[in-house]
């Protein structure tokens, strides 16, 4: 069972609704982190109840029944500079798949062992994550400095795409990596 770490505050809704369609019923257990509760996160969680609860409705009492919780977690933290951030890197165990485009994060993730994917299909390496984090950096010293912003990419159709693929092939990877021999 794969276990997921999503940096919600900045994952849009539609890369959620991805997320969310694969793993609602299944066996994989995932934290949607932000800092403040997502609408479409929480109907997931109870649909995912309501799937868990199915198989046991003719054998179970209504009371045993409600025991069966989700394995999507809709974690709140304080408003703040990574306080997100700093749940995720808290809570997280390898093996797992993290989501974020938030690059020091990726960074930290990328330490304790996990598979980390950004919003754009892109998987952090832990060869190249030290050139992307020097990156960032400059880009932040030259915007202070009012010589340029680079605009964002705006996520068009085979974006969108790149990322489904890249979590599918992320957690199948986990899956078959992670099986017990």
């Amino acid at each position: 069972m794969a276990r997921i770490y999503i940096d919600a505050d900045s994952l849009p809704e539609r890369h959620r609704s991805i997320v969310l369609r694969r793993i609602v019923g299944k066996t994989h257990s995932a934290w949607f982190v932000a800092d403040r509760s997502l609408k479409d996160v929480e109907r997931a969680i109870e649909e995912d109840k309501r799937l868990r609860r199915a198989p046991f409705r003719d054998t179970l009492t209504r009371e045993e029944a409600r025991k069966i919780g989700s394995e999507i977690h809709m974690i709140v933290v304080e408003s703040g500079a990574d306080s997100a951030d700093d749940e995720i890197v808290r809570i997280a165990e390898a093996p797992a798949l993290a989501i974020t485009h938030d690059i020091p994060l990726a960074a930290r993730l990328l330490e304790k062992g996990l598979v980390v994917i950004d919003d754009r299909g892109g998987r952090y390496e832990e060869g190249s994550i030290r050139e992307r984090l020097s990156e960032r950096s400059n880009n932040k010293v030259f915007r202070e400095m009012g010589l340029f912003d680079l605009p964002s990419k705006r996520f068009d159709e085979r974006t969108i795409q790149r990322f489904a693929a890249a979590f599918d092939h992320s957690i199948i990877e986990l899956d078959k990596n992670n099986i017990p021999k």
